[in-house]
């Protein structure tokens, strides 16, 4: 009997690992990497607007692991505590003017790593209330309620201690960042860590590709999360492309802002695409059966993800019409760590996501096509070493 159950368990498990493989072996997309860039593992933002965090500690760690091959886990809510402080300082000062929400930008996470240094996630988890995720409604509406106050109370005038108020606030719901902590046996502080880690933040810069700017020169990015007002480069269409080529290529991870809310993205099936409205081709169905579908019905084949589409070709003027009409908004920051191939040759980049792990048909990553980055990428951050000469010269670096 005992047998039998052995013999049982055993061909359940084989028919559970056969129909894995059969759910595997009917995935559409059957990708081939090219290169990948080493990076640290995939973490979650859980229920947090934090994403912006995520992905740039997510770019900090990945250029120290290049930099001295030293694999990190930083704290994410280290950067979180104090953007809030200084967001929260310059609404204030901003009468209100200034998007107070959990969102912000690489800037952001520059610009800490500059001003307070870094921190090991096991020394500032950011995770006091007996939780184990991170679960930031009440935190979010309790700042901006805060905030509200201040600036709306009847003395007509502010309190010298309405910061350190909130700086209470922050301590009770992200912890006290600790001045000192140990890591391999040497004690360090945020800044003397940092210095450590050989990461400057000096030598990253973050472009993009707009027309409504003059190619080659700065400008503050129009979008509501960047409270900091901070620059970035503006490129051509294929000079951004041919830098993010360069630098994977080169081995450095890209940071990537980009439009997640497009139907083209699909994070259930793991991939990014824009398809051609009209396609000369459509892969698995002839052209003339597609014209003779119905608009919903046709629109409903061309985001199925059931089969490889022909895709849109994109176009400055097409990046620039959909970012004029909030068709292309600051979604979702993450990280770009390779390129790779379908079984057609097509090209995709794989994107290191803040999503966690768990039921995930790539376990965390997704894949975007050349098309979708070209369409809906915001901005990107690389280190200045990873631009290719062309560009930098281009642009005077």
């Amino acid at each position: 009997m005992k047998k039998f159950i052995i013999c049982a368990v055993l061909l359940l498990a084989f028919v559970s690992i056969q129909a894995q493989d059969k759910k595997d072996n009917e995935k559409v997309y059957q990708f081939e990497m090219l290169t990948e860039v080493p990076h640290t593992d995939v973490r979650s933002q859980d229920r947090s607007g934090t994403c912006w965090s995520f992905a740039g500690t997510a770019f900090v760690e990945a250029e120290i692991l290049r930099i001295k091959n030293i694999k990190l886990d930083l704290s994410e809510m280290f950067n979180v505590r104090y953007v809030y402080h200084n967001k929260a300082e310059k609404l204030v000062r901003l009468h209100g003017n200034l998007n107070m929400g959990p969102g912000g930008g690489f800037s952001d996470v520059l610009g800490v790593v500059e001003q307070f240094g870094m921190i090991p996630e096991k020394d500032y988890s950011g995770m006091v209330i007996d939780e184990d995720k991170h679960i930031h409604g009440e935190m979010d509406a309790v700042f901006e309620a805060y905030t509200s106050a201040v600036m709306k109370n009847k003395n007509r005038k502010l309190t010298p201690v309405w910061l350190n108020g909130f700086d209470c606030l922050l301590d009770t719901y992200l912890g006290s960042v600790p001045n000192e902590f140990t890591f391999d046996g040497k004690s360090y502080s945020p800044k003397s860590f940092a210095e450590f880690s050989g990461f400057q933040p000096a030598e990253y810069i973050e472009l993009g590709s707009y027309t409504h700017h003059p190619y080659h020169e700065e400008f503050i990015l129009e979008i509501p999360d960047n409270w900091m007002w901070s620059e970035i480069t503006n490129l051509p269409l294929d000079e951004m492309m041919s830098t993010i080529d360069h630098a994977l290529k080169k081995g450095y991870v890209v940071g990537w802002d980009a439009d997640v809310s497009d139907k083209g993205f699909s994070w259930k099936n793991g991939v990014a695409i824009v398809p051609e409205d009209e396609p000369s081709k459509f892969m698995g169905a002839t052209k003339d059966s597609l014209a003779d579908l119905s608009s919903k019905d046709r629109e409903k084949a061309l985001y199925a993800f059931e089969q490889i589409l022909q895709e849109k070709e994109i176009t400055p003027e097409l990046r620039q019409t959909a970012f004029d009409n909030y068709e292309t908004t600051d979604d979702h920051l993450m990280l770009l760590v390779g390129i790779a191939k379908d079984q057609n040759g097509n090209k995709y980049y794989k994107v290191k996501n803040s999503w966690g792990t768990e039921d995930h048909v790539y376990e965390g990553y997704f894949f975007a096509s050349e098309a979708f980055v070209a369409y809906k990428t915001i901005s990107i951050l690389v280190h200045k070493n990873a631009v290719p000469k062309a560009v930098k010269t281009a642009i005077g670096l």
